[in-house]
């Protein structure tokens, strides 16, 4: 067997004074991860934020299904053993590799991932999502156990939340893993994995667990609060979301349980890969720039304006950019009702996406209406989003909410004005620009509607008509630092209380809290 590790599992030492002081394996437990598979900012996070954690001084390793496309090194254990209500089943445990750092692992059963999409297709969500996602669970646990012993397992979003509660229950006697703590993050508390109680049985999770205090909600079976019940803590991925999803408006049913756990729930913004997401970097772009010399700014626009099919004699005008899921989550709806008054603004628009069909008819029907000054592309395209946020002079993201949002991000590393609601990470990253003082990087609206957005998009389109004004809030914007460092180690401190939490028992559940940093 080809491991980094011994079988054996280490005897946990007693946690130090500082995170810096101690080397902590951490097991990442994902449904999705970049370089490997995505569908949405899931997937950045894991591939990033391992990444920052190496280069702190911790050893990582990420298990990941293996779906169709994904490329898998020698097999390291060639069958597991998963029950699955009255059956069994035997998939393999596949060898990734090593990137940055960073150790992968897959878990390899053709039947459940070799398929085309990772949760669904155009039918919808893959009836068996509860056994697909059960048995990598345990496979997930099985890897701590024989392959990569760790000292903290961190899962992701619900399609991870059984690990908590096999560990809890069914691996309760387990002298090897029952006492491995577990970080459990929200990335998006609007998915549950909600199913009718049938699924105890299909996909084999213990009986014992269905009650209201467990994972029972509403006559239903609901992992995600399976992952808020049973982990030692909980994150999400910004300050301000931490807070929203405490309320009856975001918590989507599960406010209460949050609240019970707010003592054990840190929010930690997402950080972005500056190496992949800067334009003094940027390979994907016509032309790079930096905050000294801003003229590649200029090649990127003319550059983007064709590509989107934008006519010369618009160039003058400002362009504002969009990429995104079309969804009500996303705010279209805001959209959609302000169109054609947005189109009476002296502006182009820029629309990379796509998602619900009601929006992207929208768009097309906008393109074509607006032929020359609107351009739009259905789809998901990397290296094009990487050219809106270049060429673009203003970014539009008026999420109903948002976990954390990274192309708010982008936009502000890129010279990009970002104008945003004030939900959630949108609300952390954006500072209101103020006039007198000539602070802030972008604009915000509070009120969830169509007047407040076309306020706030106004206000930009304002003050980009004096250049010297304009300038400033984009070199605010620009020498802002959202890189991954620190919330990596916001992150180790998470880990050691868990550690804390786990190695000292009763006492230190009344003593123990997490500070991080703004």
């Amino acid at each position: 067997m080809d491991v980094d590790a011994p079988r054996k599992r280490r005897k946990r030492s007693a946690p130090r004074e500082s995170s810096r002081e101690k080397r902590v394996r951490i097991l990442f437990v994902a449904s999705e991860g970049l370089p490997f598979s995505k569908t949405g900012g899931l997937a950045d996070v894991i591939e990033a934020l391992p990444k920052a954690l190496v280069a702190q001084g911790h050893e990582v390793a990420v298990v990941l299904p293996r779906y169709r496309g994904t490329k898998a090194g020698a097999v390291v254990m060639p069958s597991l053993t998963i029950p699955m209500a009255n059956r069994l089943r035997f998939p393999a445990i596949a060898d990734g590799t090593q990137v940055s750092g960073v150790r992968y692992f897959f878990l390899d059963d053709p039947a459940y991932f070799d398929r085309d999409g990772l949760y669904g297709n155009s039918s919808g969500d893959f009836p068996d999502n509860p056994e697909r996602y059960s048995e990598f669970c345990r496979a997930a646990i099985e890897i701590a156990k024989h392959v990569w012993p760790a000292d903290v397992i961190h899962c992701h979003d619900w399609q991870t939340a059984l690990v908590p509660v096999l560990l809890r229950t069914s691996y309760g006697d387990d002298p090897l893993v029952k006492d491995i703590p577990v970080v459990f993050t929200i990335h998006n508390m609007g998915y549950h994995g909600l199913f009718k109680t049938d699924v105890l049985e299909r996909a084999g999770i213990p009986g014992a667990v269905y009650h209201p205090a467990g994972m029972e909600f509403y006559g239903n079976v609901n992992f995600l609060k399976g992952g808020l019940v049973y982990s030692d803590f909980l994150t999400t991925v910004s300050k301000r979301y931490a807070q929203e999803i405490q309320t009856p408006e975001f918590g989507y049913g599960l406010d209460g349980v949050v609240r019970s756990r707010a003592d054990r729930m840190v929010g930690i913004l997402n950080g972005v890969d500056y190496s992949a997401w800067s334009p003094e970097k940027d390979k994907l772009i016509p032309m790079k720039y930096s905050a000294k010399d801003m003229g590649g700014k200029h090649v990127c626009k003319q550059a983007l304006l064709e590509l989107f099919g934008i006519l010369p004699e618009h160039a003058a005008r400002p362009v504002i950019g969009i990429v995104s899921r079309f969804a009500d989550q996303k705010g279209f709806d805001l959209i959609a009702e302000k169109a054609y008054e947005l189109m009476k603004e002296d502006l182009s628009l820029v629309v990379l996406g796509s998602g619900d069909r009601k929006y992207e008819e929208l768009f097309q029907a906008m393109a074509n209406t607006f032929s020359g000054r609107v351009g739009v592309k259905i789809a998901y395209d990397n290296e094009i989003a990487h050219k809106v946020e270049a060429g673009a002079d203003m970014f539009l993201m008026p999420s109903r909410y948002e976990p954390c949002g990274l192309n708010q991000i982008y936009s502000l590393k890129y010279g990009t004005v970002p104008i945003v609601r004030a939900t959630g990470g949108l609300d952390d990253t954006v500072e209101p620009f103020d006039l007198e003082h000539g602070t802030g990087t972008g604009f915000k609206f509070a009120e969830y509607s169509g007047a407040a957005m076309m306020y706030a998009i106004r206000q930009a389109l304002h003050h980009s008509t004096d250049e010297r004004i304009w300038r400033r809030i984009q070199l605010n914007g620009m020498a802002k630092d959202f890189s991954w460092k620190g919330p990596a180690a916001e992150y180790a401190k998470v880990y050691e209380a868990a550690l804390t939490l786990r190695g000292a028992g009763q006492a230190g559940r009344n003593q123990m809290s997490v500070t991080t940093s703004n």
